[in-house]
């Protein structure tokens, strides 16, 4: 039962990384638009995202409670040593769902509409920068695990460890890659005559992730990151990456056509074959700190609360899978179900 618990950690963590990415990469895209084309996106996005924003964002509550309850000890370590970032993350959450709503559903339309688009687009380059930057700090081996802190002072407990630039690299690569997702989706959602912005954005966005990740690794390697240099030693995650750079062709290719279905199917698995490569880099040693390396699975809950959880997961996702599946279906955004779809 401790594999199905795994599998859908791993499994909400992607749906996540890629909806929820999506879903933020929208905003990202408006904010780097201009004033013409960002009234297009705004309209495509609240036509798009507008039935399914709420529901993307339940996969990292599901990451939440499965630490929670099956890996308490991660957990811990995620609260409390950085707690700054993930405070920022959630508040950066809440705002840009303040946002999106009342900037499109307020009864009075005055001046408040431009703090609502302000507060929509920058919280939307914000949360997944410092999403990422958790990741980074996490995988960094910059956390000080201590019960005792009074020979250290609050920034190297509770800052360095994510307030660094390789975490910052990390962020900026997340949140690059969420706008790459975003405008890959709206090449098929966007109105006839429209799609060329989204095939433009797309290139470029996907240029920015390579390039931001090649300065991460740069970097990294040059600083003797533990992550990077445990990266470089996996063959699994050297395997992965030459896959993923062989499918950079025909993903290229497919959004420069402007085929929907293609460009969603090898963008979608980009960003599945990279997270499995950041993962199996260390796996089971998700957590690096100073001085440990931290197997998810040394610490975990009784056999009784792990079997109780993967056994309500289960439960749980013959009903939420196929609810979801449903609903993008009957707004149209799984494309290869779509009879009068033409542009494969």
């Amino acid at each position: 039962m401790l594999y199905v618990v795994l599998f859908f950690l791993l499994f909400s963590l992607f749906l996540y990384v890629v909806l929820g990415g999506a879903d933020y990469g929208a905003g990202i895209i408006e904010l780097f638009s201009s004033k013409e084309n960002q009234k297009i996106t705004k309209k495509t996005i609240y036509r798009v995202m507008g039935p399914v924003w709420e529901a993307n964002h339940i996969w990292i509550i599901i990451v939440i409670v499965i630490l929670w309850i099956a890996f308490p000890n991660y957990y811990h370590v995620m609260v409390v040593y950085l707690h700054i970032p993930l405070t920022i993350m959630l508040l950066g959450v809440t705002l840009r769902g303040v946002a999106f709503v009342f900037r499109h559903y307020d009864a009075v339309i005055d001046n408040s509409q431009r703090l609502y688009d302000a507060m929509f687009k920058f919280s939307s380059l914000v949360t997944p920068i410092f999403l990422g930057m958790i990741y980074g700090a996490l995988s960094s081996g910059k956390i000080i695990v201590t019960d005792d802190v009074s020979t250290l002072s609050f920034y190297e407990v509770f800052i360095m460890p994510w307030c660094n630039m390789f975490s910052l690299l990390i962020g900026l690569f997340f949140a690059s890659l969420c706008a790459f997702l975003s405008s890959v989706l709206l090449i098929g959602e966007s109105d006839e005559g429209v799609e060329n912005i989204y095939i433009r954005k797309s290139a470029i966005a996907a240029i920015v992730v390579f390039v931001i990740g090649l300065i991460t690794f740069i970097y990294g390697y040059s600083f003797d990151y533990v992550f990077v240099q445990g990266f470089m030693k996996s063959r699994y995650a050297i395997g992965i990456l030459f896959v993923s750079s062989i499918l950079i062709l025909p993903l290229w290719r497919a959004i420069r056509k402007g085929h929907k279905v293609q460009s969603r199917v090898y963008a979608v698995a980009q960003v599945f074959l990279i997270l499995c490569a950041a993962i199996l880099a260390h796996f089971p040693n998700i957590i690096i700190t100073t001085t440990t390396r931290m197997s998810i699975l040394d610490t975990i809950a009784p056999d009784s609360v792990i079997t109780a959880l993967g056994i309500s997961l289960i439960i749980g996702g013959t009903v939420i899978l196929p609810g979801l599946f449903h609903l993008l279906v009957s707004f149209k955004m799984i494309k290869i179900l779509n009879r009068n779809n033409t542009s494969l």
